[in-house]
């Protein structure tokens, strides 16, 4: 009798047909990795480069296709390795290679506030960027921020005091105290645009909002106020910025930068000629253009009656010494009078908070 069997068409088990891109030498970086499969279907995909580290990414439903998570970046060889399966049920593996071309050009990020540190509840996260960033939306996508209660907030492209392109994230109002916050800036691999150069690396930091506190300031009544969990802990009499000139101060909310301790200060580098030129205690600075609060016993006869400093907030050494020692970075100084430069800008220190929360979400390039 003759013999009956089923057998596989050659067509079911012809070989699968693996395309990536990029491809090639000196490709362009910038792109998620692609892996498409015609005539079967991908089973797994792994994609490394030169040290060993793995592109994340997943096989989609129909096992055509995988993407990777994370762009290809400047400078790198990777290595794709396919694992497919036929229609007839053959599994095989193949292997590509390809490397992109270095970047032309780099792209560096400054950032606050630093890992670990405790700030207060006005504490933006603020990213400064060496070079011009024109493809903002494609960056700002790459910013996530995690908080361990959904605080609500947005980004904002700013001009930085230096003239650099600079982003800040401020909540919606002032921080809850006790909120852990984490900036995961996934920038490696990015392209800045025009002029700008690529991010090559990723950028990362955690900290913690401490207890709230707020600095009231009058500059009309010549008085500073801690005010702690809502109560009042302590007022100083204190002497602003010398009415109808360049040596007023500014008013809004400026935020406490750094507590600077002894320092020089010299006029000429705030353009204000040969006014000053001196060590000054317990410095605590709130603007990049050089308003500050501190101790200026000079002043002296003026605490608690006039304004007439160079445009920053003295006081006595003692109750100077005793208020650096309560404030921390990120503490808001919410400053009022009627006699002032103006308003602190967003990119002098960090001045978002003048800004209302419309206007300043109208900052981002996601909008």
């Amino acid at each position: 009798m003759p013999r009956t069997g089923i057998r596989v068409s050659s067509a079911d088990d012809r070989p699968v047909t693996v395309t990536v891109t990029p491809t090639g030498e000196r490709a362009p970086a910038g792109e998620p990795v692609t892996v498409t499969a015609s005539g079967g279907t991908l089973t797994s995909v792994t994609v490394t480069d030169a040290e060993g580290h793995r592109l994340a990414g997943k096989v989609a439903a129909d096992g055509r296709s995988w993407v990777s998570d994370r762009k290809a970046v400047p400078g790198a060889s990777y290595t794709v390795t396919a694992a497919t399966r036929t229609e007839g049920g053959t599994a095989k593996t193949s292997k590509a290679a390809f490397t992109t071309a270095p970047a032309d050009k780099v792209n560096k990020v400054d950032w606050r506030p630093g890992t670990g540190a405790t700030v207060g509840i006005a504490q933006p996260i603020s990213l400064v960027f060496d070079h011009p960033v024109k493809n903002r939306a494609e960056v700002e996508k790459q910013l996530r921020i995690t908080t361990s209660n959904g605080t609500e907030g947005s980004w904002g492209w700013i001009r930085d005091w230096s003239g650099r392109d600079r982003v800040d994230w401020r909540p919606r109002t002032y921080w809850k105290p006790g909120t852990k916050v984490t900036l995961n800036a996934e920038l490696n691999g990015t392209d800045s645009g025009a002029d700008g150069g690529w991010f090559v690396r990723d950028y990362t930091t955690t900290f913690t909002v401490g207890a709230r506190q707020i600095v009231e300031v009058d500059l009309d009544s010549h008085q500073l106020t801690l005010v702690r969990v809502g109560k009042t802990v302590r007022r100083i009499p204190v002497s602003g910025g010398t009415p109808g000139g360049d040596k007023r101060s500014w008013r809004g909310t400026a935020v406490l930068m750094a507590k600077e301790g002894t320092i020089n200060m010299n006029s000429e580098t705030v353009g204000l000629g040969d006014a000053y030129d001196k060590m000054v205690d317990h410095s605590m600075r709130l603007t990049w253009s050089g308003m500050y609060a501190h101790a200026a016993p000079w002043n002296a006869r003026y605490f608690g009656n006039a304004n007439r400093s160079s445009g920053c907030i003295g006081m006595s050494d003692a109750d100077a010494a005793w208020f650096y020692g309560q404030v921390r970075p990120g503490d808001p100084f919410e400053i009022s009078g009627k006699d002032t430069k103006g308003v602190v800008a967003p990119g002098n220190g960090f001045g978002a908070w003048n800004l209302s929360w419309t206007e300043w979400q109208q900052k981002s390039a996601l909008r």
